[in-house]
């Protein structure tokens, strides 16, 4: 089991048999692990589609939805533990029971 580092995220991927064969073949031959020519496909394919003329206005759509999404989340917990009282201290108190006769 490899340890875990920040910032390094592990991706497996399910390939044809043909695609795969075809893909080590090409790797193999510019001298490259699997790793390091996937890693390059992928810098070249988000290269790519940041290039494309409606990629920043997408990803700006995608962003305001972020934001929706989050805003709403905020007012639903605003919602159950009031505006004026902090979330993690309405937490404490109401999760405490008596011990009802544990003893």
């Amino acid at each position: 089991m490899e340890p875990k580092s920040s910032g390094i995220k592990t991706l497996g991927i399910k390939l044809p048999d043909e695609l795969h064969a075809q893909f080590t073949l090409v790797a193999q031959l510019d001298g490259l692990s699997l790793a390091d020519a996937l890693r390059r496909a992928v810098e070249e394919y988000v290269a790519r589609k940041r290039a494309e003329g409606d990629f920043a206005a997408r990803a700006a759509a995608a962003l305001e939805e972020i934001e929706r999404e989050a805003a709403a989340r905020r007012d639903a917990i605003q919602a159950l533990f009031g505006s004026g009282t902090p979330a993690s201290a309405e937490v404490k108190t109401t999760s405490r029971r008596k011990s009802g006769g544990q003893g």
